[in-house]
């Protein structure tokens, strides 16, 4: 009954959120925007780079949103590299999987092949990829899954979609499909709920999470 799970990719395939807010709060202190790591969360986490962009322009000036982005990509990068590892339990849960699969994720396809690549995950879904870069509306707006489901040819009403953000839920419910919260990093677990989402904390669960759904599917 399950046509297709869609992952998000950071906090959900790779535990880089952590990586990302604390990047997030350093350049901000250095170009002249101090956030708390609770603010970025608020802001930032599963948004696009072009919706950040513009929450920095609209604060701070568009020159200092372009320094801001390539700032950050470059502490991201370097932090990526030294530190970066899969979500605890993932690679488990991605073995046990038996529908298809794809990530669809805020990132870009050059940041998702590099943190997916440290993390030896993009083989696993190599040509199923899928960026916010690629359609006019990022997070909380559908269009990403919408265009992943229909590339892929699954049915809206048949996906399942894994995400970790608030905005990433608010996406789901808003394409009509399922929404399964990750609340095993730093979203909390209520802001998953509060948008729509069945909140689970360990990826480990997730195969049996999704054998329900499709038993409840059958029903």
């Amino acid at each position: 009954m399950i046509d297709l799970v869609l992952f998000d990719c950071d906090g959900v395939l790779v535990d880089s959120e952590r990586i990302a807010v604390r990047v997030q709060c350093e350049v901000g202190a250095e170009l002249g925007w101090p956030l708390t790591a609770a603010e970025v969360l608020d802001r930032f986490v599963g948004r696009s780079s072009a919706s950040i962009a513009e929450q920095v322009a609209e604060r701070l000036g568009r020159p200092v949103a372009e320094r801001w982005q390539a700032r950050f990509e470059e502490l991201h990068r370097a932090a990526v590299d030294r530190e970066l590892t899969a979500v605890p339990g993932i690679e488990e849960a991605l073995a046990a999987l038996t529908v298809p699969s794809c990530v669809a994720s805020s990132g870009s396809h050059p940041k998702m092949r590099h943190t997916l690549g440290v993390t030896g995950l993009h083989d696993r879904f190599a040509g199923r990829i899928f960026s916010a870069t690629e359609v006019g509306r990022g997070k909380p707006f559908p269009d990403l899954f919408l265009h992943a489901a229909e590339r892929l040819g699954a049915r809206p009403e048949h996906c399942v979609v894994v995400e970790d953000s608030k905005y990433g839920v608010q996406a789901a419910r808003a394409a009509g499909m399922r929404a399964l919260g990750f609340a095993g990093g730093l979203t909390p677990a209520q802001w998953l709920a509060d948008a729509g989402a069945a909140v689970f904390t360990d990826m480990r669960e997730l195969p049996a999470l999704l054998a329900g759904i499709d038993a409840d599917a059958g029903r």
